[in-house]
């Protein structure tokens, strides 16, 4: 008896999971349904304030924002904060979507929209609905996460084909190197999937080349 009550409180649990995660998704639709046209930023949390990469994440968000654009982040420090701030100075709608973690990730005070969500893949769902292109800084797991989903879901056609630009090649050029002399030998991709992302390195070129794809 015992056996069967445990397992039987672990279905419902897992059940009222199904609600709070159907609350985040419905949270997310009606809160950012006005956000468009926007931008989404990803790139590393420990990026510190006064370091050339927050500075040119802060420029490019602020481009954005004048340009016409919102600014998507994940909500929390480094080149988020950055992007946030630039989009707010920017006079732009500034979403930070946060993510409940153990050690916890703390919001930054610079999203004029906000939301906290405790699973990934609902956060992740709002990144790409919402956005019109990604602007991937160099950042860590986390960063690389969001990049190969994004580049998955497009060669796979599973979402409409949008701009996906790496910044600062320089940092992204070992990766490039690996993909061509180890994925693509391998026949683990072809050589026309490296046409779904772009590297850019000037901020004016980049938000100049996501303005083709979006009428504003």
């Amino acid at each position: 008896m015992e056996k069967q009550y445990v397992i039987d409180d672990m279905g419902l649990k897992e059940s009222w999971r199904l609600f709070h995660i159907m609350a985040e998704f419905v949270e997310g639709f009606e809160t950012l349904s006005d956000v468009h046209p926007a931008v989404t930023i990803f790139g590393s949390a420990r990026t510190q304030k006064g370091d050339l990469l927050y500075e040119k994440t802060y420029d490019i968000a602020r481009l954005f924002a004048k340009n016409g654009f919102n600014v998507i982040t994940g909500g929390g420090g480094g080149v988020m904060e950055a992007a946030n701030k630039g989009a707010k100075d920017g006079g732009a709608k500034s979403v930070g979507i946060n993510i409940e973690l153990p050690f916890e990730q703390k919001p930054n005070p610079y999203a004029n929209i906000r939301l906290s969500y405790r699973y990934f893949f609902v956060r992740k769902v709002m990144f790409l609905r919402y956005a019109v292109a990604y602007i991937v800084m160099p950042g860590g797991f986390g960063t690389l996460d969001e990049f190969f989903e994004a580049i998955t879901l497009i060669q796979t056609k599973k979402m409409r084909p949008f701009p996906v630009i790496l910044y600062h090649g320089e940092y992204w050029q070992g990766l490039l190197d690996w993909m061509k002399s180890q994925m693509l030998p391998h026949s683990r991709i072809c050589k026309e999937d490296f046409d779904i992302f772009k590297i850019m390195d000037d901020p004016q070129e980049i938000v100049d080349y996501v303005k083709k794809f979006v009428i504003l």
